[in-house]
């Protein structure tokens, strides 16, 4: 999941889910209360619908057994109300509520129920009571007095038989009804913080999960490759951003750790071609002193001494310029620097030509050549003409290295194969043996017929498979049963 769409998801997750929670916290601990309330206040489940909304409904209903029963009296027997013993008993029930009774004749304080604070005078509790008339007995509303206290008050009114105005006040204390609001409270407020931290802690785990498993796992592998260690394997799975970093990370490992093999490999390879051109001087170089040294020692005290050395030196020297020719020729074709100049060749022409520049000096070395052109005469190739006659050197040298009859043949066909150009370079020589082949383009390689001629230096093969891959063409060989080898050198015709 995408990071953006991670938080988003996590955003909606945060808002909704608990205010969902809490909902439904709320709602449950409002049921629990509330039957806690009828079973405790003795109240029918009618009684109690929306009472936690309202305190003060709750505060009236509590009372509302005794209340009615004033009421009744005050209608069928008001003289009843007068008694002291029956005040006192509807008291006692009262007082089981948090409440308490009061009875008022004509203003003045006759029954006071209240078991509280005794330093409150009579005369103070008049002055706080409603007067006469000032209640509702009708309808049985109650109203909250607002006193040290903080009470509920009803008041029932009626008339005795003498003409007297009395009053019958039912006080509910707010303490009756405020432990459980506040229990209600206290657990809505630890719900609604336990649902938050659950919440939370859920989101947390996920986005953690989601972003810091894979930066943990990139650390490790940022500090692996500060240490010098390529060989491991960053694995993360996912479609993040993170996850997509991971792999980005994991394929440039990948790629410096081909870099850094690449780069011990040329390493390998130069140590080795400083090797190779070291060991390829040696032996001219060693020749050419021994015998510069001869001549100056007068060893070659005659002219045909003289002339003999003096053309061996040379002949050394030679050696060692087609080398350093060669070298400098690889260097070039290494680093790209080789001026090509490519141009239309007709391919008739073209190797008509080579054939006969090459067939002079096969002539003089007693090697007969054949050429067979099975292609059209108006096919037309791009190429440097230099440097393709340069691969057709390389290879017909190299057939004349492994030559081993006396009398040797090459023969050189051209084909037309649809949109390419073979050109066939076949030898009967000692071939190539298996253990040989795959290596026989490799710079300084030189096979076991070849080892112990040190004329030849292992490039000339290397040099010809490069030029012609800069050419956009192949470089091939097979070993023929019958002996010999055969290289195939595959060019792309020009197209239209």
């Amino acid at each position: 999941m995408k990071l953006k769409t991670r938080l988003m998801v996590a955003f909606c997750i945060i808002i909704i889910l608990p205010i969902a929670l809490a909902g439904a916290a709320i709602l449950g601990l409002y049921r629990i209360q509330t039957k806690a309330i009828q079973k405790n206040y003795g109240l029918e489940a009618s009684d109690t619908q929306g009472v936690l909304s309202n305190s003060l409904q709750l505060m009236s209903r509590y009372t509302k057994t005794e209340y009615d029963e004033i009421c009744k009296q005050a209608k069928a027997d008001p003289e009843k109300l007068e008694s002291v013993s029956y005040l006192t008993e509807v008291n006692t029930k009262l007082q089981e509520k948090s409440s308490y009774l009061i009875f008022c004749k004509n203003g003045i304080l006759v029954y006071n129920g209240y078991h509280g604070d005794s330093s409150i005078s009579d005369e103070q509790w008049e002055k706080q009571l409603p007067s006469y008339g000032e209640g509702d007995s009708s309808t049985g509303a109650a109203y909250y007095v607002d006193n040290d206290a903080q009470s509920l008050l009803k008041q029932v009114d009626f008339e005795s038989s003498r003409g007297d105005q009395c009053s019958v006040y039912i006080i509910t204390s707010s303490e009756s009804i405020q432990p459980e609001i506040k229990k209600l409270m206290i657990d809505i407020g630890l719900s609604v913080l336990l649902i938050l931290a659950l919440t939370a802690g859920v989101m947390t785990i996920w986005i953690y999960r989601g972003t810091m498993v894979p930066i943990k796992k990139l650390q490790v592998a940022t500090k692996n490759i500060k240490e010098g260690n390529l060989d491991f394997v960053l694995d993360v799975e996912g479609t993040d951003e993170f996850s997509e970093l991971c792999r980005d990370f994991e394929e440039m490992r990948r790629r410096l750790k081909e870099s850094t093999e690449e780069k011990m490999a040329a390493e390998k390879e130069n140590r080795a071609l400083i090797s190779n051109i070291a060991h390829d001087l040696k032996t001219p170089i060693t020749a050419v002193k021994g015998y510069s040294e001869g001549i100056l020692d007068g060893v070659a005290d005659t002219p045909e001494k003289q002339e003999r050395y003096i053309r061996t030196i040379y002949n050394k020297a030679n050696e060692m310029d087609r080398l350093l020719n060669e070298l400098t020729l690889y260097s070039k074709i290494d680093t790209n620097r080789i001026p090509y100049n490519f141009k239309k060749i007709n391919v008739s022409d073209y190797f008509n030509d080579c054939i006969e520049e090459i067939g002079l000096d096969l002539e003089t070395r007693g090697i007969g050549l054949t050429y067979f052109n099975y292609a059209d005469e108006n096919i037309v190739i791009i190429a440097d003409p230099e440097q393709l006659m340069r691969v057709v050197n390389n290879i017909v040298t190299n057939a004349i290295k492994y030559m081993d009859k006396q009398k040797g043949q090459i023969n050189v066909r051209i084909k037309d194969v649809g949109d390419f150009i073979q050109v066939e370079i076949e030898d009967n020589g000692k071939g190539i043996s298996a253990r040989d082949l795959p290596y026989i383009f490799d710079r300084f390689y030189r096979g076991d017929a070849s080892r112990k001629d040190k004329k030849h230096f292992g490039l000339g093969l290397s040099i010809a498979k490069e030029l012609t891959e800069m050419h956009g063409g192949t470089l091939a060989v097979h070993d023929n049963p019958g002996g010999g080898s055969r290289f195939v050198v595959t060019l792309t015709l020009q197209q239209a």
